[in-house]
């Protein structure tokens, strides 16, 4: 197993295929989107959540924006971990498996990569990093 960061603006897709290729199962942290925000290079945050492309095939089944991440997580093969100190919200991430997501909302989910990390980069170290605080809402 080879946890990464791996989200619909973030997919990691050699990372992905060299794991396949050497019968490696990809767990991705951070499945919903890039610690809470995702942050543009101009410093402006905006969430996955929002994502006109993911809340319209949440509601195209009837689904929070989180549950169709993770079920897209689930389709493609891979393990994921979401983070939340909610019960509401830890008993939505477990109902994704009574729905199947078509290829056509997959490829539009991973037509979001845009090839940016949104977390720690794990080739840089510094002290700094590790002091983000992340809201537990």
């Amino acid at each position: 197993m080879n946890q990464v960061e791996l989200y619909p603006y973030f997919t990691q897709p050699d990372v992905q295929k060299a794991n396949a290729e050497h019968g490696v199962l990809t767990q991705a942290w951070s499945p919903i989107g890039g610690i809470t925000f995702y942050w543009d290079k101009d410093g402006t945050g905006r969430s996955t959540l929002a994502d006109p492309a993911v809340q319209a095939v949440a509601q195209a089944h009837g689904r929070t924006p989180a549950q169709v991440m993770l079920r897209r997580h689930l389709q493609q093969g891979r393990n994921a971990i979401p983070k939340s100190t909610n019960p509401a919200r830890i008993a939505e991430n477990f109902a994704v498996f009574d729905f199947e997501l078509g290829a056509d909302e997959l490829a539009a989910l991973d037509a979001l990569d845009t090839g940016v990390r949104g977390g720690p980069d794990p080739n840089v170290t510094s002290p700094e990093r590790f002091k983000l605080v992340i809201p537990e809402d």
